[in-house]
C-alpha cells in the first residue's frame, strides 16, 4: 500500500539488517515499558466483548485520526455511546503485578473530560480503588472532572457480562456497605497498566545491569538515574512505572550525568547545521501562503477548517491555502517546504495551536525552504478559538477568520531580519542547599562551571537534615554527609551560607546578584544562568490538638523521636493523613505524606510487632513501586481506615492519652481508637521567601505558591523566562529521589545555555520612544516576559519616569505596544512607516 501511495522508488523492500558499530563514552538505557495485555485478566471479556476496549484503544476512539475520525463510537456497531464505565487497576497491584502504574487513575480522567467533550451527555464512570491524583496539578484536574459530571466510585465490579442481542455489558459491583448493584454500559474502557518491556530484559542482559524480579531496573533512592555500571544510566518507565513529566525530568538528568563524564568531550562531534541560500524578498510583492490546521478534533472538531480556508483564498497577496490534518507533522514540514518552492511563497502563515510551543518549529521549517525564519507569522485559533468557544461552532469560526484576516495583514509587512548575538557568562546561581540545590551545583561543577551557591539557613542539607530514614534505603545520615562534603570540598562551588539576596538583575547569559553573607557584608557576583532549589516547609498543623498535647506530632518529629530514645512505651499510635493537604486553603496533594506515613509505620512495627499502628486515610497514594510498602503494611498488621473527604477525624484528650474518633467509609460506621501517640501526616507548603524570589527572577508562581514552570509536560524544570531553571520541592511536592532527578535535569538544561559562550537573541523586539513615553507604566505590568521596567530620572530639577524594554527578555509578542496609549514603543520587526497600515489592515479599517 505505501508502495502504491507513495510511488515506484520511494520504498525499497530489498534493504536488510544493517550492523553498525558506535564508540561512545556513556550510555542512556530508556527501553520504556509495555501495555498490559487485557486478554490476561479474562474476569473483564476484553478480546470477547467487542465494546470493552485497553485505554490505549479508546485514545485512539478519542483521536483525530483513529477510527473514527475522533467521534466516540462503539466497536460493535458504530453507534454513540450513551454511559461509558473505566476500570482502574487493569493489571496493576495484583499479586503477580504489586505495582501501581502511577498513571492510570489520571489518564481515565483525562479520557473522560476529553469523551464528554466530543459527545455531549455522555455519561462516565470510573470505578477506582485509591485516587492517585498525586501530581502537580492533578487533584484539580480530578476535581475538574467531578464538576463536569464525571461519576468516581471507589469499589471494583467482581462480573462484566454482555447483554444478548444488545453488545451492552452489564457491570456487577458491591460497593462498602451495600448490596450488589447491576448496571448497564454501552462501552467499558480497562484502564491497563505499564509494564516492563520483553525488548528491556535483553538490553539489561547486553549491557551488564540487572533488573529486580518484577522486570524493572530498581535503582537507588540516592541514585536514581544512575547504575551498578559506571557510564550507563537509565530513565523512564525503565526504572518504575512514571508519568511524562518525570520521565522527561530523569531523561534531562541522564543527560547531565553523561555530561559530567564526558565533560573535556563537549563539543568536539558538533556539526554545524547547513541551510539553503535565503531567498531575497526585497522589492518583490508579497506572495503569501497559508496553512490551516485541524489539529485533530482539538480545532477541527470545532471551527470549520475548510472554510477558513477558502477564506484565505480571497485574502490580499494569497497565493496559496490549504488545511492539513497535523501542521506540524514531519510529513507536512516537508510538504510545506516543497510549496514554498512551487510557489515562489514569500511569506508562511500557519493557523494553528500556540506560537509558544509551536513557533519556533515552524520558523526552522521555512529557513529550511530558503525564508528568512521572520517572514513567518501565527494565527492562533486553537487556545483563541476551538478551546475558548468549544460550544459555539459559527462564532468560533468567524473569529478564526478574524485572527487570519489579521495574520496575513502582519505578515504582509514582515521583513528579513537577522538574529542578534550576545557574549554571556558561564558561571551559575543555585538557590537553596538541600538534596536538590547540592545535586545541581554539583552536576555543574562537575563539568567545569563555577557555581555560587546561596543557602539561607548556616548550614547545607535542607529538609534531608530531618528525614532520617528513607524505605528502601535506610538511614539518610551517611549520604547526606556524603553530597554535604563532596559540596563543600568541591573547587567550583563557592558556597554563602547564612545568606541572604538582596537582588537580582539582568537576564539571561548576564545576571547580577547581590547578597549579604552571614557576617553581614554584601558580596556581588554575575553569572549566566539560575537554578532555583529553594525547597518547602513542613506545614504546622492548628487542628487535632498539635501543639496542645506532647503526645500529638508531626510525622518529621516522630522519626527524631525514634531516633532519639524511642516512643517511650506507646502502644496504640494513630495516624492522620492529609493534614494541610487537599483541603480548601491548599487543595494540593502533598505526595510524600502516604509514603512516610507508611514507612514509620513499619517501623514502628518492625521495632515492637505487639504496638497497634492505625493509619486514617481519604486515598493511599502510594504509586509506582511504593505499592509495595502499602501491601507490606497491610501483612505486618498495620490497620487502614478510610475516612470521607467532608467527614473528617475528631480528637479529644482523654487522660493520659487521646481518643480519636473516626466514621469508618468501609465499615459505616464510627470507630472510637484510645490513641496513646497521635501522628499528623503534614503536607509540604512553600517557604517564605517564594514571592520575593519570583519577583527578583521574573518568573511566576503557581496558586499553590510553589513556582511555575513553562510547560508541566514537556518543560517541567524550565520557566518561561530564558536562563532560570527550578527543581525539588521548590517546584512541587516531591520525594527525595525525585529532587535528585529534577535536579540533574535543571543542572542539564542550564548546561544547554553555559555550555554556550555566545547565544543568540530573538531580532522582534520592542523598542522605546523616548519622544513619546511619559512613564505611565501602563505596559509594564501586562508584558508576559517581564522585559520591561519603569525608570525614573532626573531633568531640569524633576523627577521624570520612561521605560525601559531588555532586548534579551523581550519576545516582540507586541503586548506592550498594545497597552501603551502614546505610541510610545513600537515592534521592531516592521518598518515603522508600515505601522498605521497595519493596524488599518488588521481591523479592515
Amino acid at each position: 500500500l505505501c508502495k502504491n501511495v507513495c510511488g515506484p522508488g520511494a520504498i525499497d523492500y530489498r534493504l536488510g539488517d544493517e550492523v553498525r558499530e558506535l564508540e561512545v563514552g556513556a550510555i542512556v538505557a530508556a527501553p520504556g515499558f509495555e501495555l498490559f495485555d487485557a486478554r490476561l485478566d479474562g474476569e473483564y471479556g476484553y478480546g470477547r466483548y467487542p465494546n470493552v476496549v485497553t485505554s490505549l484503544e479508546f485514545e485512539r476512539i478519542l483521536s483525530a485520526s483513529g477510527p473514527y475520525r475522533g467521534t466516540v463510537l462503539r466497536p460493535s456497531d458504530g453507534r454513540l455511546p450513551k454511559r461509558v464505565a473505566f476500570i482502574q487497576c487493569v493489571g496493576s497491584r495484583e499479586k503477580e503485578r504489586p505495582w501501581c502504574s502511577s498513571v492510570c487513575c489520571m489518564y481515565a480522567t483525562k479520557h473522560s473530560i476529553i469523551a464528554k467533550e466530543h459527545a455531549p451527555g455522555l455519561e462516565c464512570t470510573i470505578f477506582y480503588i485509591d485516587l492517585r491524583a498525586f501530581g502537580k496539578g492533578f487533584d484539580a484536574y480530578y476535581n475538574r472532572a467531578q464538576e463536569a459530571g464525571v461519576r468516581y466510585i471507589r469499589c471494583m465490579p467482581s462480573s462484566i457480562k454482555e447483554v444478548p442481542g444488545t453488545s451492552d455489558l452489564k457491570l456487577k459491583y458491591h460497593p462498602s456497605g451495600d448490596g450488589p448493584i447491576v448496571e448497564n454500559f454501552d462501552m467499558v474502557v480497562l484502564s491497563c497498566g505499564l509494564w516492563p518491556s520483553e525488548p528491556s530484559k535483553d538490553l539489561a542482559a547486553k549491557l551488564g545491569i540487572t533488573l529486580d524480579e518484577t522486570g524493572f531496573y530498581r535503582a537507588g533512592r540516592f541514585t536514581p538515574i544512575e547504575t551498578e555500571r559506571p557510564g550507563i544510566y537509565v530513565c523512564g518507565p525503565f526504572t518504575d512505572p512514571k508519568d511524562i513529566p518525570e520521565t522527561v525530568m530523569q531523561a534531562s538528568g541522564s543527560a547531565a550525568k553523561a555530561m559530567v563524564l564526558l565533560a573535556e568531550e563537549r563539543g568536539s562531534l558538533v556539526e554545524e547545521v547547513e541551510y539553503p541560500p535565503e531567498i531575497d524578498v526585497e522589492g518583490q510583492e508579497p506572495k503569501i501562503g497559508v496553512f490551516v490546521c485541524h489539529c485533530g478534533t482539538n480545532i477541527g472538531g470545532v471551527v470549520d477548517v475548510p472554510a477558513v480556508v477558502e477564506y484565505a483564498k480571497t485574502l490580499p497577496n494569497v497565493v496559496y491555502a490549504e488545511d492539513n490534518l497535523y501542521t506540524c507533522s514531519t510529513d507536512t514540514q516537508e510538504r510545506i517546504k516543497q510549496i514554498i518552492k512551487d510557489e515562489n511563497l514569500t511569506r508562511v502563515v500557519v493557523a494553528s495551536c500556540t506560537p509558544r510551543t509551536h513557533e519556533p518549529l515552524f520558523r526552522n521549517t521555512i529557513r529550511e525552504g530558503g525564508l528568512n525564519p521572520y517572514l513567518f507569522e501565527m494565527a492562533n485559533i486553537r487556545d483563541q478559538c476551538s478551546w475558548v468557544h468549544m460550544s459555539l461552532h459559527a462564532e468560533a469560526t468567524d473569529k478564526s477568520k478574524d485572527l487570519l484576516r489579521m495574520a496575513v495583514a502582519k505578515s504582509a509587512l514582515l521583513e528579513p531580519l537577522q538574529e542578534r548575538h550576545m557574549k554571556i557568562n558561564q558561571d551559575a546561581l543555585v538557590v537553596g542547599g538541600g538534596v536538590a540545590g547540592m545535586t545541581a551545583a554539583l552536576d555543574l561543577a562537575g563539568q567545569g562551571f563555577i557555581v555560587h551557591l546561596v543557602e539561607k539557613e548556616a548550614e547545607l542539607g535542607g529538609n534531608l537534615r530531618r528525614i532520617r530514614y528513607i524505605a528502601g534505603h535506610g538511614d539518610t545520615a551517611e549520604e547526606l554527609a556524603s553530597l554535604i562534603e563532596a559540596t563543600q570540598n568541591s573547587d567550583n562551588i563557592h558556597l554563602h551560607l547564612g545568606a541572604r539576596i538582596l537582588a537580582i538583575d539582568g537576564s539571561l547569559g548576564r545576571f547580577n546578584t547581590k547578597v549579604r553573607e552571614a557576617d553581614g557584608s554584601e558580596v556581588e557576583f554575575d553569572h549566566g544562568g539560575v537554578i532555583v532549589a529553594t525547597g518547602g516547609d513542613e506545614y504546622k498543623p492548628t487542628e487535632y490538638l498539635y501543639g496542645e498535647s506532647e503526645r500529638v506530632l508531626t510525622q518529621l518529629e516522630l522519626e527524631d523521636r525514634m531516633d532519639n530514645g524511642g516512643l517511650g512505651g506507646a502502644k496504640t499510635i494513630a495516624m492522620i493523613q492529609c493534614v494541610g493537604s487537599r483541603d480548601e486553603e491548599r487543595p494540593y496533594c502533598s505526595r510524600v505524606c502516604c509514603t512516610a506515613a507508611i514507612t514509620n509505620a513499619l517501623r514502628i512495627k518492625e521495632a515492637d510487632p505487639t504496638a497497634e499502628v492505625a493509619i486514617l486515610y481519604r486515598d493511599i497514594r502510594t504509586y509506582g513501586m511504593r505499592e509495595e510498602l502499602y501491601t507490606e503494611a497491610r501483612e505486618k498488621g498495620v490497620i487502614f481506615i478510610r475516612f470521607e473527604d467532608d467527614d473528617k477525624p475528631r480528637v479529644e484528650g482523654n487522660g493520659a492519652g487521646l481518643k480519636v474518633t473516626v466514621n469508618d467509609a468501609l465499615l459505616k460506621m464510627p470507630l472510637e481508637i484510645d490513641a496513646d501517640l497521635l501522628v499528623l501526616s503534614a503536607g509540604i507548603v512553600p517557604p517564605e521567601g517564594n514571592e520575593e524570589l519570583a519577583q527578583f527572577l521574573k518568573v511566576p508562581l503557581d496558586q499553590d505558591g510553589f513556582f511555575l514552570e513553562a510547560h508541566m509536560k514537556l518543560r517541567p524544570v524550565d520557566f518561561a523566562t530564558d536562563g532560570v531553571y527550578v527543581c525539588g520541592t521548590a517546584h512541587a511536592p516531591k520525594s527525595v529521589d525525585e529532587s535528585i532527578i529534577q535536579a540533574s535535569a535543571a543542572a542539564a538544561r542550564a548546561t544547554t545555555l553555559l555550555s554556550k559562550e555566545i547565544i543568540d537573541l530573538e531580532p522582534t523586539i520592542s523598542r522605546v520612544i523616548d519622544a513619546n513615553c511619559d512613564g505611565c507604566a501602563y505596559c509594564v505590568e501586562p508584558c508576559p516576559y517581564q522585559a520591561i521596567t519603569l525608570l525614573e530620572y532626573m531633568k531640569d530639577g524633576q523627577i521624570k519616569k520612561t521605560v525601559e524594554s531588555d532586548p534579551s527578555l523581550c519576545k516582540g509578542c507586541g503586548v506592550c505596544m498594545a497597552t501603551c496609549p502614546k505610541d510610545g514603543i513600537v515592534i521592531d520587526h516592521f518598518r515603522l512607516d508600515q505601522l498605521s497600515a497595519m493596524v488599518d489592515a488588521a481591523m479592515g479599517e
